[in-house]
């Protein structure tokens, strides 16, 4: 009798399979993949014509799965869970690292800085960070823990509170100025280089229309914006001289503490209805995920404190 998997010639069929599944798009999964959407779209047929069934219904700009696609998705699913964890642990030995996942903001500012301290005191753990501005699916891609900047109320399930910020106008001395100690004018805006992120964040109140409008400026046209998808790019620029940033407190703590940044004397400030989080994948952690865990809550406390 010939064996079925003999059917399946190679691995990249059913990576591209599960991806478009997932997303219910060629087009996402081609962007995930790093391939063109005729790429995914040749490895979801050859996969069909193997299997000799349809895993798909395309409708007009629409994908659902068939009751094959289905039973498919879930059993390739739980395969790649399984050897997304096996192959970690053959390429790192006995010493699994523990994976943490956040975003590349949150780790270059708040999280790389204080990142040796643990080392430090746990150099028997191996430590993974995962730096990505998407929010990851901690149980599929094998995420220990997950730092989240996200809604308050609710909050995640199954995760801890760290901190939550203020938001509120930051810059170098240099350009500061008096400003250091009195509100804006509008003049003073016509002649500032404002800062500005554009990452499609949901927290609207890191773009300086809001602010301009709160302070009554929204019809005053700064010198120029320079515009950043990446937050710690953006801050690099503030403390380099180039304009004003929105502050996130708890992220520019140091920052402010050593006066590389100073707060603008502004009669307002945001208080977020985000918060960060740290969300753990389900089951009983290893010792030194729980370890990791432990240390990022005091961590937070001290930021905070």
């Amino acid at each position: 009798m010939q064996n079925p998997l003999r059917l399946l010639t190679c691995l990249a069929p059913l990576q591209g399979f599960e991806a478009t599944a997932r997303h219910l798009s060629f087009t996402l999964a081609a962007a995930e993949l790093c391939l063109t959407q005729s790429a995914i779209s040749r490895q979801v047929q050859t996969l069909e014509e193997q299997l000799g069934v349809a895993l798909f219904v395309r409708g007009h700009r629409r994908l659902t799965l068939t009751p094959a696609g289905e039973a498919l998705l879930t059993s390739v699913q739980e395969v790649f869970r399984t050897l997304t964890r096996t192959v970690e642990t053959i390429r790192v030995g006995q010493r699994r690292p523990v994976t943490l996942s956040t975003t590349i903001g949150i780790a270059a500012l708040w999280l790389v800085p204080r990142l040796s301290r643990f080392l430090a005191e746990h150099p028997e753990i191996d430590v993974r960070i995962s730096a990505n501005n998407r929010l990851v699916d901690i149980e599929r891609e094998g995420i220990d823990l997950a730092l989240r900047y996200v809604m308050a109320d609710p909050p995640p399930p199954d995760s801890h509170l760290l901190f939550g910020e203020d938001i509120f106008p930051v810059a170098s001395a240099e350009v500061l100025g008096d400003l250091a100690w009195r509100p804006p004018s509008g003049e003073d805006i016509a002649r500032l280089t404002l800062l500005n992120y554009d990452d499609s964040t949901p927290e609207p109140w890191l773009d300086w229309s809001p602010w301009l409008k709160k302070l009554g400026f929204a019809d005053v046209k700064p010198k120029a914006v320079l515009h950043f998808n990446h937050y710690d790019q953006l801050i690099a620029a503030a403390v380099a001289g180039q304009g004003v940033a929105l502050g996130r407190s708890v992220l520019l703590a140091a920052h402010l503490a050593d006066g590389r940044l100073l707060p603008m004397a502004s009669p307002y400030r945001h208080i977020s209805q985000r918060a960060y989080f740290l969300v753990a994948a389900s089951g009983e952690p290893r010792p030194e995920v729980r370890l990791l865990s432990d240390w990022l809550q005091g961590q937070a406390r001290a930021s905070v404190a």
